[in-house]
């Protein structure tokens, strides 16, 4: 084994290489044994400690006993962050999300920065039906040439403008569409689609059953990440867009479900 390099810190909050190389291990399986993370990295399992134990402190990752894991996280950062975050990997997954839609489709759209990259490149559609809760997505395709946007009502959330509440689940339930397009909070091989937010996994939960096929469209960090908030299983979701394939355990069950993974270039 190489001799350590010495144990590199957190700079304004940003994670160090080594710190970040950890962070994509504990990702890919969500969870990794000290020992197996010191033999990667080449160093001792006293340093991956040392490491550990900031990114813990900060709740980016989880310390157990002789490993890590990933975070349990219960809120995600303002949508103002996410819209300039894998902004291309968002665009990808985008522009293959509108190529399942056709001129004239009925869609739902949940709310998430995702979405807003999918409402973007669905402006090029004609004559779509749309069911949203969030007021942007329906901004955006309202635009569009002979469309018909229908915005939920509820309360509206101070960070992205989306509506929440009983009434927007209500409000679902007078149409029925084609196809839903949602965004998530996370995918756990365990639990399915979580979500950090009670409101929006309740607002998908009503989408899915007025839809034909559900497409969850979500960047390769969503991956071993679980919101508190669960949407459903597997079995209830057709296909996920996404920009890396997904971890062995995750890529397993969605198999087993019957889901369509779609990895975009």
């Amino acid at each position: 084994m190489a001799p350590d390099r010495p144990t590199e810190v957190v700079l304004d909050g940003r994670l160090s290489p080594r710190q970040a190389e950890i962070l994509r291990l504990v990702r890919s399986l969500g969870r990794f044994a000290i020992a197996d993370l010191a033999t990667h990295l080449a160093v001792s399992e006293e340093t991956v400690r040392r490491d550990v134990r900031p990114m813990a402190a900060r709740g980016v990752v989880r310390k157990l006993h002789g490993a890590v894991a990933v975070a349990a996280a219960t809120t995600e950062p303002p949508l103002s962050r996410r819209m300039q975050e894998n902004v291309e990997a968002k665009q990808r997954i985008a522009a293959a999300a509108s190529a399942q839609i056709e001129d004239g489709d009925s869609v739902m759209l949940d709310t998430g920065s995702t979405t807003i990259f999918v409402a973007r490149a669905l402006a090029r559609r004609q004559r779509l039906i749309v069911v949203t809760n969030s007021t942007e997505v329906a901004r955006v395709l309202a635009q569009t040439d002979g469309s018909r946007v229908f915005l939920a009502g509820g309360e509206i959330r101070g960070d992205d403008a989306a509506v929440f509440g009983p009434q927007t689940a209500a409000f679902v339930g007078q149409f029925v569409a084609r196809t839903a397009i949602l965004s998530i909070g996370g995918i756990d091989p365990v639990h399915g689609l979580t979500d950090y937010h009670v409101g929006e996994a309740e607002f998908s939960r009503a989408v899915i059953p007025q839809v034909d096929r559900v497409i969850v469209v979500a960047d390769s960090t969503k991956f071993q990440r679980r919101g508190f908030a669960r949407v459903c299983g597997f079995e209830s979701i057709d296909m996920v867009i996404t920009d890396a394939a997904p971890p062995a355990d995750t890529a397993a069950r969605l198999a087993e479900a019957g889901v369509t993974v779609l990895v975009v270039d």
